[in-house]
């Protein structure tokens, strides 16, 4: 079982499958990749058992097979060889394998291509098409707040539904819930499931300057992405999603206008002064004005300081955890950003005051927190 092929062409589909393979998997062929050789076509695929990733690419052989070979030897020996075409040379019933150079040659050990666990099939499968750059954006705005509590799965993923057109993604932690729309979408049926954040975050990273449409066929296990020649399956998560749309708040009528890049730079330095432990900063919110601050008794540290913003309400005291309110700025593109506030004990509303994308909207939901006084 031989093929020739480029280090650069290889590299590259090796490392775009590499993130599925575990560092300390629960069985040793976990941290393999899988050869599929057929006649001028090479399959590499890796998986942690709830993930699978495979891409394919030509190759020059007439032969077949399959072997599982080494990932971090294989990709470190491709990496630093410079550009030039390397002959494979892999022996399915002893695993042996050559890697032959201009210069040299690298042997090493495999496994047997049979024992690599199987790779789930499409069945009873429903089928959607979303735009790459939507869904790695949409992918982007969300995860960052999901949880990672295992105590309570559902959360620890991102909810995806497909209703009327639209595509929603949500996640949350508890304390902060992030909701993504997408309009125009032409999928008009009405459907939902839930992805583990670790697989989505793999996900992103793969669809990365593709300018396709991804095709996802999902059923009750599994969710199948397709772009190209790159194929993502992942397992879903088998658990009943909370009603986020009961939980974001509708009449929240006091609004706070401040520039996001100052409020979050202004978060990032008084944070240092914050208690490490809770993270509170407390807003004092009157007219035009804002004084942020925050104090760690224990260490007698405190910082100050004051924003100009405009606001429509009474006069108001309302503390945050700054680590949650910096992540959620920071997921945000607009130069404004408005906060629809009710009471100090009630959750806060964030948007996007100049959103450049009129199909596409971004709701962000923080519970405040209690502070003496």
């Amino acid at each position: 079982m031989k093929f020739i092929v480029s280090t650069s062409a290889l590299l590259k589909h090796l490392l775009s499958v590499n993130g599925v393979v575990g560092k300390n998997p629960v069985l040793p062929i976990l941290e393999d990749i899988l050869f599929i050789l057929e006649k001028g076509k090479l399959t590499v695929s890796a998986t942690d058992l709830e993930t699978t990733m495979s891409t394919n690419l030509p190759v020059e052989s007439k032969e077949h097979g399959l072997i599982a070979v080494p990932a971090r030897k294989v990709i470190e020996t491709l990496k630093n060889l410079p550009e030039q075409p390397v002959t494979f040379s892999l022996d399915p019933k002893t695993f042996s394998i050559e890697i032959h150079s201009d210069n040299g040659k690298y042997k090493a050990v495999g496994e047997n291509g049979q024992d690599f666990p199987k790779i789930p099939e499409k069945e009873d499968t429903t089928s959607v098409e979303v735009e790459a750059s939507v869904l790695e954006k949409a992918i982007a705005k969300t995860i960052f707040a999901a949880s990672t509590d295992s105590l309570r799965l559902a959360i620890t993923g991102i909810y995806f539904r497909f209703r009327d057109g639209l595509l929603t993604l949500v996640s949350t932690d508890a304390h902060r819930l992030v909701r993504f729309e997408k309009k125009g979408s032409t999928n008009e049926m009405d459907t939902s499931f839930i992805i583990p954040k670790k697989a989505l975050q793999i996900l992103k990273n793969a669809l990365t300057g593709f300018t396709d449409k991804v095709k996802i066929d999902f059923n009750k296990s599994n969710a199948f992405f397709q772009i190209g020649n790159l194929s993502f399956i992942c397992r879903l998560i088998d658990e009943k999603y909370p009603d986020y749309e009961a939980i974001i708040p509708v009449k929240n009528e006091k609004e706070l206008q401040i520039n996001r890049l100052d409020l979050l730079n202004c978060l990032n330095r008084i944070s240092i002064y914050s208690n490490e432990a809770t993270r509170q900063v407390k807003f004092e919110i009157t007219g035009s004005q804002m004084k942020i601050q925050g104090e760690d008794l224990d260490y007698s540290s405190e910082a100050n300081e004051r924003l100009n913003c405009q606001y429509n309400g009474e006069d108001m005291v309302i503390a945050f955890n700054a680590k949650l309110l910096i992540d959620m700025l920071s997921n945000l593109d607009s130069r404004e950003v408005v906060f629809k506030l009710s009471q100090p004990d009630k959750a806060g509303i964030i948007k996007d005051v100049d959103n450049e994308e009129p199909t596409e909207d971004i709701t962000m939901l923080i519970m405040p927190v209690q502070f003496n006084g």
